[in-house]
């Protein structure tokens, strides 16, 4: 023979309920006793005024360190930013220039800059052996 129970538990403290369902009644049940005066943690009211002075003086000090680190983050992160856009800048001048010889090419013309380039080139490769 199989019984099915249908039971709701609620828990406050160390008293608790079983609620049957099928019953509609609400069965309390003694979980053992809270232990009383053993609260663990902080215990609020304890501090001197020194002493929270002594803790408001330290949180401010975190804060102007905290402060401080952020400006500095802030300064190398801005000339990171700067210097890479200088070589995007760079970059983008040595491009037209690559543009401006294909197309000087194109009509036939040998480009100034780029004959200079290859001679350079041809010094960089004759002192390297």
């Amino acid at each position: 023979e199989i019984h099915h129970f249908h039971f709701l538990f609620f828990a406050k403290s160390s008293l608790c309920h079983l609620y049957d369902i099928g019953e509609k009644q609400s069965i309390p049940i003694n979980m053992g006793s809270k232990r009383e005066g053993t609260k663990r943690g902080r215990k609020p009211g304890r501090k001197s005024k020194s002493d929270m002075k002594a803790k408001l003086e330290r949180s401010r000090q975190s804060a102007r360190e905290c402060r401080a680190r952020k400006k500095l983050r802030y300064q190398y992160l801005e000339e990171l930013v700067a210097n890479r856009e200088k070589a995007v800048f760079a970059l983008h001048r040595e491009l037209d220039q690559y543009r401006q010889w294909a197309k000087d090419i194109d009509e036939g013309k040998i480009p100034e800059g780029l004959l200079k380039l290859i001679e350079e080139e041809k010094i960089k490769k004759s002192e390297n052996e």
